[in-house]
């Protein structure tokens, strides 16, 4: 079932009780049952967003358009932090705002559920090679004279790219906006710091500190943002001078962004080369790179490098 059935309590515990029914209905296959449920169920409790998000999900299985949309219209209108990701939902098929941003609570949530199984699922199921693509491309592969003084690892998850590249990293630093995720990478003992935060935020931050990264990677992170423009730009303002911005993104043969049926991000190649563009940075390297396979096909997607060059560091061209 799309989406998936979550819970979040709506306060009342008979509606609470209903819609543990309907979950005990979709288990047992009767989505009809179901839906009869949650459908009464939003009647006694017009605010409960997980009902209806749920009450659209199962619509949308049983290939009722017209009814998923306005269910999931209604889960969004209940719950403005979009826990559930009705909004995305509502842009996969073709209603409201076509790519959304995603909120912070839709990332939090989304990210808390996998990290117990992430890495399994990457590595075994998806053929996940992000890591080592991004290394390659910033000369590591057969290169064991690469150093890197310093590394943001932005959206660093569990820590994958952090094992890659801690042979050649001095000093390593992780966000991620999922303490569950850090705290799977706390345990690998392979960050110098970790912090949970959104990206946009602790980069402004670590500006302001004055902090300064002579790489800065996003692995399969950016997926899950629909504009790169102000990320790269952030990410710009903590490079040191001639430090390189290092990032894959999912890609299609057009130019703009694509929210895909996955739920995730495809940036063209020309919103790509005006995200780099408007930071002021140098594009070093873009080019075709599958970093996992879906439903054993591989996922189109781009490699970037981008770098600060020393003059631009020292006029303040980058984006602010």
């Amino acid at each position: 079932m799309t989406g998936g059935p979550l819970f979040v309590s709506s306060g009342d515990a008979i509606a609470d009780g209903h819609y543990r029914s309907a979950l005990e209905r979709i288990a047992r296959g009767d989505l009809v049952g179901a839906t009869d449920i949650l459908a009464r169920t939003v009647e006694f409790a017009p605010a409960f967003a997980t009902a209806w998000f749920a009450l659209g999900a199962i619509r949308d299985n049983l290939g009722d358009r017209a009814g998923a949309i306005a269910a999931w219209q209604m889960a969004r209108n209940a719950d403005p932090d979009d826990y559930h990701g009705a909004r995305l939902q509502l842009a996969r098929l073709g209603a409201g705002d076509g790519t959304p941003a995603m909120t912070a609570t839709y990332v939090h949530r989304l990210f808390d559920q996998q990290a117990a199984t992430f890495d399994a699922t990457l590595t075994e199921r998806l053929d996940y090679r992000g890591p080592e693509i991004l290394l390659e491309a910033v000369g590591g592969i057969g290169e064991p004279r690469l150093r890197i003084g310093s590394m943001l690892d932005l959206g660093c998850g569990t820590g994958l790219s952090g094992a890659a590249f801690r042979p050649h990293v001095d000093w390593l630093v992780g966000v991620d906006l999922s303490p569950a995720m850090i705290t799977k990478a706390r345990e690998k003992g392979l960050y110098d710091r970790l912090a949970v935060d959104d990206l946009g935020r602790f980069l402004d931050a670590e500006a302001d500190a004055h902090a300064l990264y002579h790489l800065v990677l996003a692995a399969d992170v950016l997926v899950y943002v629909n504009d790169l423009a102000p990320v790269t730009a952030s990410a710009a303002r903590v490079l040191a001078p001639e430090g390189s911005f290092a990032f894959t993104v999912e890609t299609h043969p057009g130019d703009g962004v694509v929210l895909q049926p996955t739920l995730r991000y495809a940036h063209g190649q020309a919103h790509v080369r005006a995200a780099v563009a408007s930071a002021g940075l140098e594009l070093l390297g873009l080019s075709h790179a599958s970093t996992r396979t879906e439903k054993g096909a591989a996922v189109a997607g781009l490699v970037v490098v981008a770098s600060k060059s020393a003059a631009s560091a020292a006029t303040g061209t980058q984006s602010d």
